[in-house]
């Protein structure tokens, strides 16, 4: 009996290692996941009023929300104001990390910076090409989200754990 059971507890792992790298892959590999583009915090005033000038101009961003007079406007705060600009640029420019760049004044955050009535879209509500939110709808290329490369994360760690410990296992029933 104790054979058996012993037997048992090793083929249970490698039931589940085969079955939940297809269940990464139907997900990609990630869970979906709010993500937002924002200044970073120990970025300089100079920087960032260069990079807004960058996204609101020849980036193409839409920063009207942070005119006078627009949901997210307030001028004594230049790190709400770069982060409207950012995230906007960032979901309009395929969500990858060379769109939240900016001279390595902003980073990627799951910490929604929304505030009173500015409320910032997130990369989730990117959809088919084209992004829904308060201030309108944005058109997006259709391939701009494509995230075909994330289900490395199977090759990374899933897969070598599960063969060590099977190695493991196996070893143990063997002597």
């Amino acid at each position: 009996m104790s054979k058996i059971y012993s037997s048992f507890i090793c083929v249970l792992p490698l039931l589940v290692a085969l079955s939940l790298p297809e269940c990464l892959r139907a997900q990609k590999g990630i869970a979906p996941r709010d993500l937002w583009c924002v200044a970073k915090n120990n970025a300089a005033d100079q920087a960032l009023q260069e990079s807004i000038d960058w996204a609101c101009g020849p980036g193409g961003a839409n920063c009207g929300p942070i005119q006078q007079g627009g949901p997210c406007y307030d001028s004594s705060d230049i790190q709400r104001t770069a982060s409207w600009a950012f995230n906007d640029y960032y979901l309009k420019n395929g969500l990858t990390d060379d769109a939240c760049y900016f001279s390595n004044t902003a980073a990627l955050t799951s910490l929604n910076p929304s505030f009173d009535k500015c409320k910032f879209p997130s990369s989730l509500s990117v959809n088919n090409g084209s992004m829904s939110s308060s201030t309108g709808t944005i058109q997006m290329r259709p391939d701009s989200a494509d995230l075909s490369s994330s289900n490395r994360v199977v090759g990374t760690w899933f897969l070598p754990l599960i063969t060590s410990y099977l190695l493991v296992a196996f070893t143990w029933l063997i002597q």
